[in-house]
């Protein structure tokens, strides 16, 4: 994928999105499996105030779940583009904990919910994750399904 086709679709995903929760951005195929992404109102306000929406960078991360989530490698070893596990154990804390965990699923709102109530899953099963770019990580929830996965993005991390 190009990243002026990731434009269009990120384009096509806003339209889909209009004033609601989630729009589906594309449908991506990887080993065997189809990975569903999502990008929501939420991202997409965070990203505007980031200045990112739309950005190269954040169009190039977009590009990178072409990689999939490989249950075999569900951390990340750095310097790997695609999508991993963020878990609430890792120390020390970085940003991308706080934003996931504390600014998200752990916040009494109901976005999370709202989500797992749209997939028709469980939160609990809901698996928070990165996409992984070489200068911006976008952050969102993973749900696993049998033969394929949807990934809803909920925000963005730029690193330092």
């Amino acid at each position: 994928m190009k990243l002026s086709e990731a434009q269009e679709l990120l384009v096509a995903a806003e339209l889909r999105l209009g004033d609601g929760h989630m729009g589906e951005f594309h449908v991506f195929e990887c080993c065997d499996r189809k990975l569903h992404v999502y990008i929501t109102s939420r991202l997409r306000k965070r990203a505007r105030k980031a200045g990112m929406w739309g950005a190269k960078s954040m169009l190039g991360a977009l590009k990178n779940a072409m990689y999939g989530f490989d249950p075999e490698r569900p951390r990340s070893r750095g310097g790997s583009d695609g999508i991993f596990l963020v878990d609430r154990k890792h120390r020390p804390r970085n940003p991308m904990m706080t934003k996931l965990f504390d600014e998200f699923l752990d916040k009494p709102d109901g976005a999370a919910e709202e989500i797992a109530v749209e997939l028709e899953i469980d939160l609990e099963t809901l698996l928070p994750v990165r996409l992984v770019s070489h200068d911006l990580r976008l952050l969102g929830l993973l749900a696993r399904g049998d033969d394929e996965d949807r990934l809803v993005l909920v925000d963005l991390d730029m690193g330092s």
